[in-house]
């Protein structure tokens, strides 16, 4: 159990050092991964910035996730779920596209128009609060990925146990503090967990908290 997000950060960042696990850049998932973000990006002395994607919600259900899609236009599709609801080509076009501008502007929004810093060739750490169904995690490191990062790790505090095992295949490594056997959601193991604000998370994400 964490106290909240800060002191989920801080041990992820203990945990990371003592791995001496070395990254040029930490990208957190906006918006409840900049405080956790934070404090493992001053420990491993890197520079800290955002990657951004957005759920992809099946027709009238757009809680449920049947893919991601980052701002760069990375996606993943739960193939499974998309046969198993019937999910027409047409939908999906239409949604990827809605989403990654929806993506693309909030990572603008995040980073006052600059770019993504150059990951050619660089050591990443994605960090994300945990780990549900790991949907837009997938998306972020595909966007990683394409943008030829060498080596790319993903940190969590928390992940559901099966989630965090099929993530190992979208990166080079997956680092879990926890994967409680009866994970059901990420904030069962906050004792506070809020929502981030955006004037919050970008004050994370510029060091002013």
């Amino acid at each position: 159990m964490f106290d909240d997000r800060t002191d989920a950060g801080e041990r992820l960042a203990a945990e990371l050092e003592r791995r001496g696990l070395e990254v040029d850049v930490v990208l957190g998932i906006p918006r409840g991964a900049l405080p956790v973000a934070r404090p493992v990006a001053n420990a491993l002395e890197a520079e800290l910035d955002v990657v951004v994607a957005r759920k992809l919600g099946a027709p009238g259900n757009p809680e449920l996730a049947i893919g991601a899609v980052a701002s760069d236009g990375s996606v993943w599709h739960n193939d499974a779920l998309i046969a198993q609801l019937g999910v027409s080509a047409n939908y999906l076009e239409e949604i990827e596209r809605e989403e990654a501008e929806n993506a693309s502007r909030k990572a603008d929004q995040y980073r006052d128009g600059a770019s993504i810093p150059d990951l050619d060739g660089k050591r990443v750490a994605v960090v994300d609060d945990g780990v549900a169904t790991g949907a837009t995690a997938i998306a972020c490191l595909r966007q990683v990925h394409e943008a030829g990062a060498e080596h790319v790790v993903l940190a969590v505090p928390v992940g559901s146990p099966q989630s965090v095992d099929d993530l190992a295949s979208e990166a080079d490594e997956v680092i879990a503090l926890q994967t409680p056997a009866d994970f059901r959601a990420v904030g069962q193991y906050y004792r506070q967990f809020g929502q981030v604000n955006d004037a919050d998370a970008i004050a994370y994400l510029e060091g002013d908290r």
